[in-house]
């Protein structure tokens, strides 16, 4: 049985954590009410940013998520970074650990994007085999995240939901949201973001995630939305936040804002809606 004794993020609003909101979040945080941060910011040894989050940390829960596993590769997961991450989260002690359902590697070449996978039973039972990894290592639970996507695979032989779900029966892990990926994918390759929502394996989701993106067209004259999470999240997004906690319940629901990041009162206003919607639904 896994350890999910750490999984103690609240069912409130939260924000990706910026160094330029140190002192607001301190003074004002508002409506937030726990913070996130990218585990591969905080892997090196002291310094400013390693000492400002033991402080935030001690007034908010932290959950780490990360982006350089690489949890989807072919090849086997960086014992480097594993033993790099199992630092931060050894000291840290974080209410939360995730990481995302893609491949950022191959041979020894890292690229700085998080890149699709077929849903096939051989990258299930791949993924399945790099979670178990990363959850022995770490002696905790760890989210998965679905991914945005801008093409399907002919090859797929599961559905997204039914393969996170599967992921998460075979593994024990839990799930991470990403609402505003769910409507990017939607738009992207022509299906029901609300039917998404329906059949996702709600009951295994720890947290929420709601971004912006940007808008723009394909050869063929096709609505593309582009996951940026450079701008403030848009209404469509914040009706299919509305429709999936009326399902779900409160889960701890959290802002990303990680290109062209605002002044805290603008931010903060993100997660007072956040707040909102959490407000309009009980456990």
């Amino acid at each position: 049985m896994l350890d999910t004794t750490h999984d103690t993020l609240p069912a409130r609003a939260g924000v990706g954590y910026k160094p330029q909101h140190f002192s607001q979040i301190l003074d004002t945080p508002g409506a937030v009410r726990w913070l996130e941060i990218h585990a591969e910011n905080y892997m090196g040894d002291g310094g400013r940013p390693l000492a400002q989050l033991r402080h935030l940390a001690e007034r908010f829960p932290i959950s780490v998520h990360g982006v350089g596993l690489s949890i989807g590769g072919e090849t086997r997961l960086d014992p480097d970074h594993l033993a790099r991450l199992k630092t931060l989260v050894g000291w840290l002690n974080p209410a939360s650990f995730s990481e995302h359902l893609a491949w950022s590697t191959h041979d020894s070449h890292f690229f700085n994007d998080l890149l699709p996978l077929p849903y096939t039973d051989a990258t299930l039972t791949r993924v399945a085999d790099h979670i178990d990894e990363v959850q022995e290592v770490l002696g905790r639970r760890m989210l998965l995240e679905n991914p945005s996507s801008y093409l399907a695979f002919d090859e797929s032989t599961w559905s997204e939901p039914e393969f996170l779900a599967e992921i998460s029966r075979r593994t024990g892990c839990g799930l991470l949201l990403d609402v505003n990926n769910v409507f990017v994918s939607a738009t992207n390759l022509g299906f029901s973001p609300q039917g998404y929502m329906d059949a996702f394996a709600l009951d295994k989701v720890g947290e929420i995630h709601l971004g912006g993106h940007d808008e723009d067209t394909d050869d063929h004259g096709a609505p593309l939305l582009i996951d940026s999470h450079g701008r403030a999240v848009v209404d469509p997004v914040w009706a299919l936040l509305d429709h999936t906690l009326a399902k779900s319940g409160p889960k701890p629901v959290l802002v990303e804002w990680d290109t062209d990041v605002p002044d805290w009162p603008v931010l903060e206003a993100e997660a007072q809606r956040a707040a909102r919607a959490l407000s309009l639904v009980t456990a």
